[in-house]
């Protein structure tokens, strides 16, 4: 029984892989196969979550600039 469980540990250790990186590559090679395995946004998911963040900053903007003014607003009155 103890013989079996030797062997599965060393069933499971597996050779290095390929596509791990190595020291060789260098970090600009190892930067463009990470690059590879990007998933990039199509055309239409790019331009409509690029509006979607500008509309969240000029709403988040405005926010802060409409409490901004009412807290100017209403130190100008407390300190006549």
């Amino acid at each position: 029984m103890t013989s079996s469980s030797s062997n599965e540990s060393s069933d499971s250790v597996s050779p290095p892989n390929e596509e791990d990186p190595s020291p060789k590559k260098g970090f600009l090679g190892s930067t463009i196969d990470e690059l590879k395995l990007v998933v990039w946004p199509t055309r239409q998911q790019l331009f409509s979550e690029s509006i979607a963040v500008i509309l969240m900053v000029t709403l988040s903007a405005a926010a802060i600039a409409a409490v901004s003014r009412f807290y100017g607003w209403g130190a100008s009155h407390i300190f006549r």
